[in-house]
């Protein structure tokens, strides 16, 4: 192993230090000034730098998942640019078409998809699409360290893609903000802006295993009105894409059920419409398409091979 010195190796040269040192500051003086204080910032800090310094190993880790990192710090920083203050949000009209295209009668009724599943749920499915929904964020980073450790190139595709298609879903947000589901049956049309996170019918796994787990993540939610696409139901189609790539074998039947599981859950817990998960779904169609066309190109080669070299 290398030596870390100050003296010949610079592991700990003091540009490195001082640029870590700014970049952290950084980050916690714009993190306050735009969304506030909150110990999750300096808990970042904390694991980006003691990784970063602790070997040469966890520090190639830490750069290579900084793409993550890139990822949430975007997405927290959109409660400071609330999307319904630049265009319209979109709550009757979606709903309206929702049950035009998908409607289910229902007792005499046409309902949306959601209103039915409303109307018939059970403990069963409270359970099992709760657990699926956990799994957003869980599985894409296990199946990235997975990556990392057996084939940074592939590494360095699937984090990319995964930034691409937020960086995608984060546009379609400003420019075509909605409102889901649970927010027409709690609040009808009328658009109430400030409004908070609600964990629809989430909050049945909630009450079932008495625990304020889904209350805790949506009540740190950054926009209500960002429901299209659903970013949800993209994720882990990019995951069995890259799963099928690399050829995984039997975990791919576990992607795919976890794709089903996920969209169905969306739906059946009130977060996003049918319209929602198909525009998801469109998202990492694209995103996984454009990037391979931006592979092409020998210039975003050339650097996505330097970023490799330097986790590898």
């Amino acid at each position: 192993m290398q030596e870390n010195t100050l003296q010949g190796n610079p592991f700990f040269a003091l540009k490195t230090v001082y640029t870590t040192a700014l970049i952290s500051l950084a980050y916690l003086l714009l993190s306050v000034w735009l969304v506030g204080f909150k110990t999750d910032q300096l808990i970042l800090i904390f694991i980006f730098n003691t990784l970063f310094y602790i070997s040469a190993g966890t520090r190639k880790f830490i750069i290579g998942f900084s793409i993550f990192i890139i990822y949430w710090i975007i997405f927290d920083y959109m409660k400071a640019f609330p999307n319904y203050l630049y265009n319209t949000v979109h709550i009757e009209d979606l709903y309206r078409t929702e049950k035009a295209l998908f409607g289910i009668n229902f007792n005499g009724q046409l309902l949306t998809p959601n209103e039915y599943w409303k109307l018939n749920t059970n403990h069963f499915l409270d359970v099992i699409t709760g657990f699926f929904y956990l799994m957003w964020v869980p599985v894409p980073l296990a199946f990235a360290g997975y990556l990392f450790f057996k084939n940074k190139k592939q590494f360095v595709y699937f984090s990319l893609t995964f930034l691409w298609v937020n960086l995608l879903g984060f546009v379609i947000y400003y420019f075509f903000p909605a409102a889901p589901p649970w927010y027409v049956q709690e609040h009808g049309f009328e658009f109430i802006s400030g409004t908070v996170g609600n964990t629809g019918g989430l909050a049945r796994f909630d009450h079932f295993f008495g625990i304020h787990l889904f209350q805790g993540i949506y009540s740190k939610g950054s926009n209500v009105f960002a429901a299209m696409p659903s970013l949800h139901s993209s994720y882990p189609l990019i995951v069995l894409y890259y799963g099928l790539k690399n050829r995984l074998g039997i975990i791919n039947i576990f992607f795919a059920a976890l794709a089903f599981g996920i969209w169905f859950a969306a739906i059946y817990n009130s977060h996003h419409y049918l319209l929602d998960v198909i525009a998801g779904i469109g998202s990492a169609a694209v995103a996984v398409t454009s990037f391979n066309y931006f592979l092409t190109n020998a210039r975003f080669r050339d650097n996505l091979n330097r970023l490799i070299s330097r986790i590898s």
